[in-house]
């Protein structure tokens, strides 16, 4: 009973605990997991919806901002979690201020009525906060090799030594 943790005393379910948690965060989300959240959050909240006639897409944070007050505030909520996960991939801390930044203008200004949903519909934060996050793993992490790929087939063949 000791393997399950009933048993064996505090320092056996410690243990056991300890080696749970080290086992999920080896087989946990990944790096592509926590951008693919990113992408959909930031297309969720800046561009979801298709405005028909004006071809112009709109998110969640805009029709968020129509509500006075509560709307901006669940909306940059919504958004903080970008930027937490921003943090959970390492980026910089000078990027992080910068996605701050873009959150706080786009808060900031989006409150204003009737002009800050216009502010909304036009300045995409979040899009702009997963630019950055994106640029910033391709740049220290790129997922391309660089070089050039032959067949094997075509490779040149060492020169073969004869043998005496």
């Amino acid at each position: 009973m000791a393997a399950f943790g009933m048993g064996g005393g505090a320092a056996g379910r410690a243990g056991s605990r300890a080696s749970l948690f080290e086992a999920i965060k080896a087989a946990g989300p990944t790096r592509n997991d926590s951008v693919a959240r990113i992408a959909f959050l930031a297309r969720l909240l800046d561009s979801a919806f298709l405005i028909p006639g004006l071809n112009r897409r709109v998110g969640v944070d805009a029709l968020l901002g129509l509500m006075p007050g509560i709307g901006d505030a669940v909306s940059a909520a919504l958004s903080s979690y970008i930027i937490w996960e921003a943090r959970q991939l390492g980026l910089p801390r000078w990027k992080i201020a910068r996605m701050i930044g873009n959150l706080a203008l786009d808060t900031t200004l989006g409150a204003i009525p009737i002009a800050g949903d216009v502010f909304d519909m036009v300045y995409k934060s979040n899009q702009r906060n997963l630019k950055i996050v994106t640029d910033h793993l391709e740049k220290h992490n790129p997922q391309v090799i660089v070089g050039t790929a032959t067949r094997v087939s075509e490779r040149a063949l060492p020169a073969e030594e004869t043998v005496r």
